[in-house]
């Protein structure tokens, strides 16, 4: 019970996990190095393309790798990036490039950025916060990995408009307000990050490293980045974790399925797993725990060399304060002017304090010695157990698959007698593969184009060809019924579906004057005065304007002579004459006279 509450108190001082594995994971990777107003990072890109990949392969549902964003890309990547974390478990966010402190508040720098002065830090980057807030929507686990610690070359040209305003070196420690979010930083909030010799940093390196392997608890994997890390860099760079999760495991790759049952599990197991979550912790309550939980043993000696290396870092720290005292205490006496005896004696203790430090120092030092001397141990004590682990279980297969080989060997042969006995040999028969009914591709092409026929999507006869037409005809099919056939070829499946559809499936097309009634096309019957118009529908025939009967054989000169005024000759009867009415014969006792109405001569008939 007790193993069990300082596991419990160890977990939630420092970190925990979601759900073992998330149903759903998204992630976003940024990589800034073609720098536009400074000097270009080597790394970043290829940074950003490796984490991205290692996302990718184990899993993901989906990674956006961007590189080389200005301040309106990472925007926009961060906005949509946050739609996809509303519909997922886990969303994780990996920026690469330049990152700046100022008052307090860290800010992700895009490659357009001037930042001439401390005011343009708010116009020209992003906010981490802003990251924050793309992943909060994730239901299980929200996770943001910065490499973002390099040495900034934009805090040694900027301008302070307030010279109280402070520029950090690195980033500031966040504290995330949300619950089940982490914080990577590449180096501890107020040191710097190196971009490596290599291709890419020392922190993505252990990244893709230790964060795929299968089972492995994200904090676990983050301490072993962290002593990765501080090996490439000879203890220069130490990567920091901030956030609280929960008490259950979670890892980017799942555990590999259990093995058939075999020898029972190292009872050391358990101790070492309490050993790393207080090496995962590092202070002296966690420390003091382990020890009250396991006093003897292998690990209880570890235990101790790392005790002892937090009390030196204690009397370190302890040490440098008095130290500052001391020096702060002789610069007041030395301003205020006091006696000589007062300052000799201030200046002793100043000292004094300041050779306790050195001493506390070099102690720190030793006893970090002995702690890395006895994880060393524990690592090579643990690594020569697998081993031995390991062969003692290939030996064990192996011993197992010769007896199994032996078994089969025996048993063949029983069989071979037993069949030579009874005078019997064994056929072997190959049952049929395929379902489907042998049809040449003639054949095939002719039944869809008859089924395509029925349904109202092919007008031409079902030849067996299958040319242009009967491909136009599969994709109207595809168009009305929704399916996604290849209308290239004449298969099988698009026959199933075509027979599937119990009627017409493709609309009916009629020529102009006809309309569709039912599966037949039928002429369009307009009503006296109208007629069909080009959008096949009946509209009023217009009424012509009437046109003046006229005789051609009518002299000109007596046309000349009515225009002038002289009227012209009666007709003689059985002439005709136009009206609005139409034509007509000229009734008897009737005649026709000529009258210039509007500039044209038109005949009128006269009646007595």
């Amino acid at each position: 019970m007790r193993l069990r509450l300082f596991v419990l108190l160890i977990v939630a001082s420092w970190f925990g996990t979601g759900a073992a594995l998330a149903e759903k994971r998204v992630a976003l990777v940024m990589g800034n190095s073609a720098y536009k107003n400074v000097a270009r990072l080597a790394n970043p890109a290829n940074d950003a393309a490796l984490v991205g990949g290692m996302f990718r392969k184990a899993g993901f549902d989906t990674v956006d790798i961007k590189l080389d964003l200005n301040v309106a890309e990472m925007r926009r990547a961060l906005r949509d990036f946050g739609g996809k974390a509303r519909e997922a478990d886990v969303a994780v966010v990996y920026y690469a490039g330049h990152g700046i402190e100022l008052d307090g508040t860290n800010y992700l720098i895009p490659t357009d950025a001037t930042l001439e002065t401390d005011s343009d830090v708010l116009d020209e980057t992003i906010a981490l916060d802003r990251a924050m807030f793309a992943v909060e929507p994730a239901k299980q686990l929200r996770l943001i990995i910065l490499d973002a610690c390099r040495d900034n070359p934009f805090a040694k040209t900027m301008k302070r408009t307030i010279a109280s305003r402070a520029i950090g070196r690195g980033l500031a420690k966040v504290e995330p307000t949300s619950p089940n979010t982490m914080i990577a930083f590449a180096a501890k909030a107020g040191s710097t990050a190196s971009d490596g010799d290599a291709r890419n940093s020392p922190f993505a390196t252990a990244l893709v490293e230790r964060l795929p392997m299968p089972g492995l608890d994200l904090r676990k994997a983050f301490g072993f980045v962290r002593d990765d890390v501080l090996k490439t860099t000879g203890y220069r760079q130490e990567p920091y974790v901030y956030g609280s999760l929960g008490g259950d495991d979670v890892s980017l790759v799942p555990a590999k399925p259990a093995a058939a049952p075999g020898p029972q599990a190292n009872p050391q197991d358990s101790v070492r797993r309490d050993y790393e979550l207080a090496l995962q912790a590092g202070n002296r309550d966690a420390w003091e725990a382990f020890l009250q939980a396991y006093p003897d043993g292998f690990y209880a000696g570890l235990a101790r060399a790392q005790l002892k290396n937090v009390a030196a870092e204690e009397a370190r720290a302890t040490a440098a304060a008095k130290a500052r005292q001391a020096e702060d205490e002789k610069a007041r006496l030395a301003a205020e002017r006091a006696n000589k005896a007062e300052q000799e004696k201030a200046a002793a203790a100043a000292k004094a304090a300041e050779n306790a430090r050195l001493a506390a120092e070099k102690a720190k030092q030793i006893e970090e010695t002995k702690a890395a001397a006895a994880e060393q141990r524990r690592k090579e004590a643990e690594a020569a157990a697998a081993k031995a682990l390991a062969d003692k279980q290939a030996a064990e297969k192996a011993l197992a698959d010769k007896l199994a080989s032996d078994r089969a060997a025996a048993e063949k042969q029983a069989t071979e007698k037993q069949q030579a006995a009874d005078g019997q040999q064994k056929v072997a028969t190959i049952a049929p593969t395929s379902s489907q009914p042998s049809l040449s591709p003639t054949e095939t092409a002719k039944l869809i184009q008859s089924e395509l026929r029925r349904v109202g999507c092919l007008a031409a006869g079902a030849d067996g060809d299958w040319n242009a037409s009967s491909q136009r005809s599969l994709t109207l099919f595809n168009k009305y019924a929704g399916t996604k056939f290849d209308a290239k070829l004449a298969s099988f499946d698009a026959l199933d579906a075509i027979k599937a559809k119990p009627g017409r499936v493709c609309p009916l097309v009629c020529n102009h004057g006809f309309k569709a009634d039912g599966d037949a096309c039928v002429k369009i019957a307009c009503r006296a005065g109208h007629r069909v118009n080009d959008d096949n529908e009946c509209e009023k025939v217009q009424d012509r304007k009437p046109v003046a009967a006229r005789e051609n054989n009518k002299p000109r000169d007596d046309e000349r002579k009515k225009v002038e005024g002289v009227p012209a000759k009666p007709q003689a009867s059985g002439q005709i004459v136009c009206g609005q009415s139409g034509c007509r014969p000229v009734r008897a006792a009737c005649r026709l006279e000529s009258k210039v109405s509007g500039g044209v001569l038109v005949n009128l008939e006269v009646c007595n």
